[in-house]
């Protein structure tokens, strides 16, 4: 059998987590290391291979078009990697699971998480990262956190709890935005970038936004999931419709803007539990969720329009 030529797997691992948050801090609180050691396990991943991965100031620095694809290819390995390890049997108190979409986990969920675990630090939680169809009882979850749009079927057998009012429009990189006028037509303009696991989200921001039609792109790239379509925004690769619980906290640290601001949905993002039995712990947390759903700052156009009454 032929010799693996594989790059070091802490720098693989390193990068991986790097791509999934787009923030060094992020990436070291969940190796639990320094930002020092993953930027340096970075340095050796390019030096192996001979190819730059990351780009821009430290304050922003964001993935090369190479990085993008390599860290597309290093999740789902690693997910699968996950999913084989064989686990002891747990002790202790059995963890709440929670399934919900990778993009809002990281982006949204699990930072306010450590607020839920000192106030219940009898309930260790889980969070399973899943886009997909779901079963209570056969994938052993407690509670999911979905997306439904006005108009859209229930989600079967569950009781769904709306916590957080869906705002999105299309953010892209500070040099992007800067080299033209912010205009509805041209930010429809140019390269637009998609994920696979909500392909209407370009649609539905347009119907939102009141327009009659989505004007033709320059060109169009697919990414696999939210978190690497964004990334591929701050990089400078073209433009993104980005929620605002996804996107908040690169706004506000500069990687991305938003010139036209963000529409409001018919779209809620929903906590469900199983039908009329769900667990003491999974009530706690849909509670929780809800209350921090209230105090989730708006979009600065959404808090005045709210302010108005419209």
């Amino acid at each position: 059998m032929a010799r693996r030529d594989l790059p070091p797997l802490n720098a693989l691992r390193a990068f991986e987590a790097f791509g999934r948050h787009g923030r060094m801090t992020l990436a070291a609180d969940e190796l639990c290391v320094t930002h020092g050691a993953v930027s340096r396990q970075i340095r050796a991943l390019e030096e192996f291979l001979g190819v730059p991965l990351t780009e821009g100031p430290r304050s922003r620095l964001r993935m090369t078009e190479a990085g993008l694809k390599l860290a597309q290819a290093l999740s789902p390995a690693f997910d699968q990697i996950e999913a084989a390890v064989p686990r002891p049997t747990e002790a202790g108190p059995k963890p709440l699971v929670v399934s919900c979409l990778p993009t809002f986990a990281m982006k949204w969920l699990i930072p306010r998480l450590p607020g839920f675990l000192a106030a219940h630090p009898d309930i260790p939680v889980r969070v399973a990262e899943s886009n997909g169809p779901f079963d209570f009882k056969a994938d052993g979850v407690d509670l999911a956190i979905r997306m439904r749009r006005a108009g859209e079927p229930d989600f079967p057998d569950s009781d769904a709890h709306p916590f957080l009012r869906h705002f999105h429009g299309p953010v892209m990189a500070p040099e992007v935005a800067a080299a033209g006028p912010a205009t509805f037509e041209r930010i429809c303009a140019l390269p637009r970038l998609l994920t696979r696991t909500y392909a209407q989200g370009w649609s539905e921001w347009v119907q939102d936004w009141g327009a009659q039609r989505l004007p033709p792109a320059a060109s169009e790239q697919e990414f696999d999931h939210y978190f690497y379509m964004l990334e591929a925004a701050a990089a400078g690769l073209g433009v993104a419709v980005g929620p605002w619980a996804f996107v908040q906290r690169d706004l506000a640290s500069g990687r991305l803007v938003a010139p036209l601001g963000f529409a409001a949905s018919e779209t809620r993002i929903m906590a469900l539990t199983p039908r009329g039995a769900a667990a003491p712990a999974a009530v706690l947390f849909r509670d929780w969720l809800l209350a921090e759903g209230a105090s989730t700052p708006l979009p600065p156009e959404a808090a005045c329009d709210s302010r108005a009454g419209r």
